[in-house]
């Protein structure tokens, strides 16, 4: 499974939908989009600021990632960006890939 942030800012529609529906609603919907794609969501805040949404979410690949964040776009309503995240274990597996070779040097 790959993780990614999820990160949404609601356009008008969007922030129409959510006053109509609710937040819980909202949720369940992406928690449903999510799982339609073989992920889950394990984590779904609402926030002040740039972003009003900040979801944490596992997927099959980034394919499915991929999938989830553009229907969300294509709805018009919400703008989503998904953020590839790693755990603190994933970068010590890269630090034993990378090993102690030496980085390929400067060009010029």
């Amino acid at each position: 499974m790959s993780k990614f942030l999820l990160r949404a800012s609601y356009l008008p529609e969007g922030v129409k939908g959510l006053l109509r529906d609710g937040g819980t609603d909202r949720r369940s919907t992406i928690e449903e989009l999510v799982r339609n794609v073989g992920g889950s969501v394990e984590a779904f805040y609402y926030a002040f600021g740039a972003d009003e949404v900040y979801a944490i979410a596992d997927f099959p690949d980034h394919a499915s990632a991929v999938a989830v964040s553009a229907r969300v776009d294509a709805s018009g309503a919400v703008s989503v960006s998904a953020v590839p995240v790693l755990t603190p274990e994933e970068i010590g597996e890269a630090k034993q890939m990378a090993g102690n070779s030496r980085p390929p040097a400067p060009e010029g």
